[in-house]
């Protein structure tokens, strides 16, 4: 059952299922660039696990969307790199017993994946060193704990 799902969609604010998949402020994708899956799920369910099919499969083609911008697109193929198969990112939940609640974990689980990947670097550390005062208050405390041992010495040795 792989398709697009026009009669229900996801919108992460409010949480409703009427609407597009809201990523963040700037980035939102149409459901008609979402493929949903179902299939049965091994998760909790009791008896019904064998007959319901309640594991959600959400794929999104990365590499061919014009959601996302280019500059954060180019940054999410390559953080994203590893997880893509033929540009498509694949998001599966089977945590929940209905298939409903699976759908909307999924959604979430692609939009925090998305958000993460598109974040800018965080800035870059800037190197410093140890202040005089530290290395003198380490070189001290060096030489106290020398003598100490000194002390315990016996005077045979």
């Amino acid at each position: 059952m792989v398709g697009s799902m026009n009669d229900s969609h996801y919108s992460l604010i409010g949480g409703d299922m009427y609407g597009d998949l809201r990523v963040d402020r700037s980035v939102t994708i149409p459901t008609d660039e979402l493929a949903w899956r179902f299939s049965r799920s091994g998760g909790p369910g009791g008896q019904g696990v064998n007959t319901a099919d309640s594991k959600a499969e959400l794929r999104f083609d990365l590499a061919s969307t014009t959601a996302i911008p280019e500059h954060l697109k180019a940054r999410a193929l390559q953080r994203l790199e590893s997880r893509l198969v033929d540009g498509v990112l694949i998001v599966t939940s089977s945590a929940h017993r209905s298939q409903l609640d699976n759908r909307r974990a999924a959604a979430m689980k692609l939009a925090v994946t998305l958000r993460h990947a598109m974040a800018p670097s965080p800035p870059k550390r800037r190197p410093t060193k140890p202040s005089a005062g530290s290395i003198q208050a380490r070189l001290d405390t060096k030489r106290r704990r020398g003598q100490l041992k000194r002390q315990r010495r016996t005077l045979d040795d």
